[in-house]
């Protein structure tokens, strides 16, 4: 059995530092990423026409978590932040226009 001072004494320096790779997620949270990322894509186009209040904010959280988790479906996740702040965009022009919160038909 060595002890820690053994260890010490047989080891170099330049042994003992190694350069740290960047933080990487691990494999098991990348096909989480990956869904992350569909479904924020999936919020944020439904929330152009239904209940954007909600599913705008629900589009910008899961893109963005997904994009810090490493997904590789980018381009899907960027898409649903772009589509999550259009929703809200859209909740600010009907509100001030109209008064209302949701799309409504007719006079």
């Amino acid at each position: 059995m060595t002890t820690l001072s053994e260890t010490a004494r047989t080891t170099s320096p330049a042994q003992t530092i190694e350069p740290r790779a960047p933080h990487r997620p691990t494999s098991r949270l990348r096909p989480q990423a990956d869904g992350m990322a569909v479904a924020s894509f999936i919020l944020g186009l439904l929330g152009t026409l239904v209940l954007n209040v909600v599913l705008g904010p629900c589009a910008l959280v899961l893109g963005g978590l997904s994009l810090a988790r490493g997904t590789t479906r980018r381009g899907r996740a960027l898409l649903g932040i772009a589509l999550g702040i259009a929703d809200l965009l859209l909740l600010a022009f009907l509100t001030t226009t109209d008064g209302t919160v949701s799309w409504h038909i007719g006079g």
